[in-house]
């Protein structure tokens, strides 16, 4: 069986459709992202409390290491890790 390629010589089908996108780039450009933060997550970002808490427990961790009297403690540690891995 013999399969001629009648018409189709000289046409290139990606062609037509770059020359659709370059006739039009004027709906593409004109596209913004908006992004917008809800009032109760800008209230979460305002909350003192936990910023002055966080602040604190860093500060205390800070002294006790430059002290050297940081330890760990290995088993919670391991607890930890064997918990995030059983999700």
């Amino acid at each position: 069986m013999k399969i001629n390629n009648i018409g189709s010589m000289g046409v290139n089908p990606y062609k037509k459709s770059i020359d659709k996108n370059i006739a039009t780039p004027s709906k593409a450009q004109s596209r913004e992202d908006k992004v917008e933060i809800s009032s109760k997550a800008k209230d979460l970002q305002q909350s003192n409390d936990l910023v002055k808490a966080r602040q604190e427990k860093v500060q205390a961790i800070k002294t006790q290491v430059e002290n050297g009297t940081y330890t760990i403690d290995p088993q919670a540690i391991a607890k930890g890790l064997v918990e995030f891995y059983k999700k």
